[in-house]
């Protein structure tokens, strides 16, 4: 294995690493006084963003995570407003082709209350040029599971009935954008 000016060798494999993300993410308690956490975000070159974070102090189980419309973090964030929604489309899966920017479905806390992901979703950007970009905008994860827009009411089409804002973070993006 060797490194060759930003490339990781194994045999006769390369693979690009990455020293520093495009964006940050710092979790803050919302109503949940224990969430801490951290998310980096790398612009995708085929476009989109991966997320990559680690979450603590959520109970067990699903919770519903999106990027919301604003950077505001005051009243246990729910001055974040609604999810980032530049389209205007009903909530919905990342799955789903018709859903919110900001619609990521859930994250899952095992039974210590940490969550470990990695997301890679095409509806948002860190172009700053683009409708779909999210810096200075906030993430936001719930008490509850996002019903992903299937809980058959007008609250799952405009939510995922997904609870309170446990923590939220607003997007810190680095000054030149790179490709990886």
């Amino acid at each position: 294995m060797m490194m060759l000016g930003g490339l990781l060798c194994l045999s006769v494999a390369c693979f690009v690493t990455t020293t520093s993300p495009d964006a940050v993410v710092d979790i803050v308690p919302g109503s949940n006084p224990n969430i801490r956490g951290t998310l980096y975000l790398y612009r995708r070159r085929s476009g989109g963003v991966n997320i990559r974070g680690t979450v603590t102090g959520l109970t067990p189980g699903l919770h519903g995570f999106h990027v919301h419309a604003e950077g505001d973090l005051r009243n246990s964030c729910k001055a974040a407003g609604g999810h980032f929604n530049p389209f205007m489309k009903n909530h919905g899966s990342p799955m789903d082709g018709h859903r919110h920017a900001g619609d990521l479905g859930n994250i899952v806390a095992d039974y210590d209350g940490v969550a470990r992901f990695h997301i890679a979703d095409r509806h948002i950007s860190l172009d700053w040029n683009s409708p779909l970009y999210i810096g200075g905008r906030a993430f936001v994860i719930h008490a509850g599971e996002d019903d992903l827009g299937r809980g058959g009411n007008a609250e799952s089409l405009k939510t995922g009935n997904a609870g309170s804002r446990d923590g939220c973070g607003i997007v810190r993006t680095a000054q030149r954008p790179r490709y990886y």
